[in-house]
């Protein structure tokens, strides 16, 4: 499984990076979590707000720091 965190490194960017963190290890899956700051790479992702969250190429998330709880309901 693959998890991007879209955004420039704002603090919600990093609250959502830790979130996810957190989510896969509550869940005990395998993930790779990294981090993407690119702006032409994550407009080409069709993300026009961050922090977004990527799971597997889909966007799950714009705009708002999901909950460890929320990230985990969708790995």
């Amino acid at each position: 499984m693959k998890i991007q965190i879209l955004g420039a490194g704002c603090p919600k960017c990093k609250q959502l990076e830790a979130n996810a963190r957190e989510a896969v290890a509550t869940k005990g899956v395998e993930a790779k979590i990294e981090k993407v700051t690119d702006i032409d790479e994550i407009m080409e992702m069709g993300v026009m707000m961050t922090p977004a969250l990527v799971i597997d190429g889909e966007v799950k998330s714009v705009g708002k720091v999901l909950t460890p709880d929320q990230i985990a309901a969708q790995l």
